[in-house]
């Protein structure tokens, strides 16, 4: 459940604190050695990953709006931009107005996710952040080579071909998943349909230490608010110190850096009369600019409960409601993946992990994004995956046993 109180929302997972137009710099924060200008293309994939996000988060909020939830846009935005190397005619148009590519050419956009991706990962020395791909394809699926060599080249894609048939192919695929997010995310993949040629997989883990840590001696029990006017109990950290702040008529909001300040939490909560549903409405990209351009040191006494939320959401309605439906139906167009095949992605699945406590945060995500390929009209298939009926016999079809299986886990009966 959410509360009235929007005490999480990390924004954009880390791309929109590169772009920010103040430099939230605190007197005890150093100045990190990796930082550099954005260059011009970089910010206009920055802009569009930024667009995307906003966009994203609303449609995941009007669904989710009494729940907690936590996503990585820059995770959706890596794993679909993978992908999008293979979408051609109307489905590379759905794709680039979704993902607010605009003008931008594909080697462009190649181009901004590597060194942004770079960046990211080397900004700040004193925090652990990764961000790695991989695609794993179906054993003899002929993969086009020019697809496999630009997510190579541009977002570092491990490529593997795998037996799919194979039940330790779904252990292999996952055990990358949790290697990848340093056991955060265990299990992704369930199952692996007949129809199932390729995943494309992007993982981000993010481990960082407050600059100015809570003591964990003050933390103490402390009412919460529900949406309902119900309050349960939570552990509240608290801290008194100089932190950028923002007050405005509908929120008062608190900016906290992690290691040399480089990344940062933002913090919103709805002032009294407001609720956290009329701030979310208001998540966009202009506000975004305008917000972060005001904030100013200040004295704070920050109360800020501890929390882990572990979310999973499969996005196939929002990202159609995005306007990306094509890609996701028989007139998909991915020849770029495998010219003559008839492609189109099944399902996109996005899985993360937070917590936070008096130390820092730590937090992970993963998208999956599972490509099929259509049925050819004269194949037949057949799932067992409902109770069904069985015969031995012999080639004179002499019967010899005959059974019914409602219930494969069932040894005796």
């Amino acid at each position: 459940m959410v509360s009235k109180k929007l005490f999480v929302f990390i924004l954009i997972t880390a791309l929109t604190i590169i772009q920010c137009k103040k430099d939230f710099s605190t007197q005890n924060v150093d100045t990190p050695v990796h930082s550099r200008k954005l260059t011009t293309l970089e910010k206009e994939v920055l802009q569009s990953a930024n667009t995307f996000g906003f966009n994203l988060f609303q449609a995941i909020h009007t669904e989710k709006a009494d729940s907690n939830f936590f996503i990585s846009p820059l995770s959706v935005s890596i794993a679909l931009g993978m992908t999008y190397n293979g979408a051609g005619g109307t489905t590379e148009t759905a794709m680039r107005n979704t993902l607010a590519y605009g003008n931008l050419t594909v080697e462009q956009i190649n181009k901004s996710y590597k060194s942004l991706m770079e960046l990211l990962t080397q900004l700040d020395p004193e925090v652990i952040i990764e961000i790695v791909n991989s695609i794993w394809y179906k054993l003899g699926f002929p993969v086009e080579l020019d697809f496999i060599e630009v997510n190579q080249t541009y977002f570092d894609a491990e490529v593997r071909e795998l037996d799919f048939s194979l039940l330790s192919a779904i252990d292999i695929i996952n055990g990358w998943i949790n290697n990848k997010t340093h056991g955060k995310i265990e299990e992704v993949i369930q199952e692996i349909d007949p129809l199932t040629v390729m995943f494309l997989i992007n993982a981000i883990y993010f481990k960082a230490a407050w600059a100015t840590q809570f003591a964990e001696e003050v933390t103490a029990d402390a009412p919460f608010t529900l949406p309902d006017q119900s309050q349960i109990t939570c552990k509240m950290m608290y801290t008194k110190m100089d932190q950028q702040y923002l007050d405005t008529e509908d929120f008062q909001a608190v900016t906290l850096p992690y290691g040399s300040g480089r990344f940062r939490m933002s913090v919103f909560l709805p002032k009294d009369g407001k609720n956290i549903n009329e701030i979310a409405r208001k998540m966009n990209d202009q506000n975004w600019h305008l917000w972060m351009s005001n904030f100013e040191e200040t004295p704070v006494h920050l109360y800020m409960p501890r929390f882990k939320i572990e979310f999973e959401m499969k996005l196939n309605d929002i990202l159609k409601a995005m306007g990306m439906e094509i890609a996701f139906t028989g007139q998909a167009d991915f020849s770029g993946i495998a010219p003559g095949r008839d492609l189109y992605i099944n399902k996109v699945i996005h899985k993360t992990f937070v917590e936070v406590n008096e130390e820092g945060t730590e937090a992970a995500a993963v998208t999956v994004v599972e490509i099929w390929e259509k049925a050819v009209t004269d194949e037949v298939r057949m799932v067992l995956n409902r109770p069904f009926l069985f015969v031995i016999h012999d080639d004179h079809s002499n019967i010899l046993f005959m059974g019914q299986v409602v219930n494969p886990t069932v040894e005796k009966m």
